[in-house]
């Protein structure tokens, strides 16, 4: 099985109501979506989600990055030769990370169809269901609280709660969803980047002493802030999530020796796909460091890859893969189930995707 071509396209879900972080607003889910083709006919799915204020990439690079320097590199490349395709991919350019997880993802799909094997077993097989939180947008407290009840009543019992920009305020919005949710719900808070040091540990005391029982806080401070980053670990009680400080398999290993946060939150946007993920399970693994499966706003189809590496390793014990959830409507055909709070896998191969169907193709695909 050898790749022949890679069809490129775009998709556009709506959400249920605006995405607000203290980094954009989004009203609707926009996707690159990637059909790798190859000799004996059998398709592979990719999608990339290209986030400007985190990987720097729109879907115009995206598309360039793959005409220009990812496809030429592994043309009439075998299947079976991951290694191979790997090599290529990751030193086709600097960057491009969402880019590139597309192409990993697609390529890993056909890769399972080869030998007839779903990912996650292929990963390591640990579980086919995982749990999800759901994200609260950020909002005025009152606005959040309801949010929140509303959350719970749809059967989400872990809330991802978004903060950052108002040190005061955010502190009101954690109480109101504290005090609106009960002591039974999970709450983590993700700061986005929105504070810094010494604002992050001020906050986080004032929520320890209100005995608000908040599981995590996610990067509290600026992605290259790895001194501040660590500066919050050793100053609060609260458990720090490192997020777009995590990148690659080299951040893992730096945050991990310089014990600036407690979990990895690995985002295949951000690594790169699925390959450097795995790579930063390992060095995880290797340290008993706890990862966190995150995603952007993401499709159906890019939350299957990351549901697989989730669902395939033990190192990976909690999950932030909530954007089909966010959405209005599911164009996508197979994937991975979602029920509640729960993603279940079928053991369908590969990613388990079936169609499709309301891509717009820059080109006619091939059927």
């Amino acid at each position: 099985m050898k790749i022949k071509n890679i069809n490129l396209g775009k998709i556009e879900v709506p959400l249920i109501k605006p995405f607000k972080t203290s980094l954009r607003t989004v009203d609707s889910i926009i996707s690159t979506i990637i059909r790798i083709e190859t000799d004996t006919g059998e398709i592979g799915w990719g999608e990339a989600q290209p986030t400007g204020p985190i990987t720097g990439e729109s879907h115009e690079s995206v598309r360039g990055a793959i005409k220009n320097y990812i496809l030429p590199g592994i043309l009439e490349k075998s299947i079976e030769n991951l290694e191979d395709i790997f090599s290529a991919l990751n030193s086709s350019c600097i960057g491009n990370t969402s880019a590139k997880a597309a192409v990993d993802m697609a390529v890993y799909d056909l890769f399972g169809k080869r030998f007839n094997i779903p990912l996650y077993k292929l990963f390591g097989g640990y579980s086919n269901e995982i749990l999800t939180n759901l994200t609260i947008s950020l909002n005025p407290p009152d606005e959040m609280a309801k949010d929140s009840t509303e959350a719970v009543s749809r059967g989400f019992k872990i809330l991802k709660v978004k903060v950052g920009g108002d040190p005061k305020l955010d502190i009101k919005r954690i109480m109101a969803i504290r005090e609106a949710v009960g002591e039974k719900i999970v709450i983590r808070v993700d700061a986005n980047q929105g504070w810094n040091a010494r604002e992050a540990i001020e906050i986080m005391h004032e929520l320890e002493k209100a005995n608000l029982d908040i599981e995590l806080v996610e990067q509290p401070v600026n992605a290259k802030d790895f001194s501040g980053l660590k500066r919050v670990t050793q100053n609060i009680k609260t458990p720090v999530l490192a997020d777009e400080s995590v990148f690659s398999p080299a951040d893992a290993l730096k945050l991990i020796q310089m014990e600036a946060a407690d979990y990895l939150n690995i985002k295949l946007m951000k690594t790169g796909g699925l390959n450097q993920g795995l790579k930063i399970c390992s060095i995880a693994e290797s340290t008993n460091t706890e990862c966190f499966m995150g995603c952007m706003l993401e499709t159906k189809l890019a939350v299957t890859a990351a549901a697989h590496l989730a669902c395939g390793k033990k190192v990976i014990t909690r999950c932030d893969l909530d954007s089909p959830s966010l959405c209005s409507e599911d164009p996508i055909l197979g994937g991975v189930q979602i029920k509640d709070a729960s993603l279940i896998l079928s053991d369908k191969p590969g990613l388990g995707i079936d169609d499709l169907p309301t891509v717009e193709w820059d080109s006619p695909k091939i059927p």
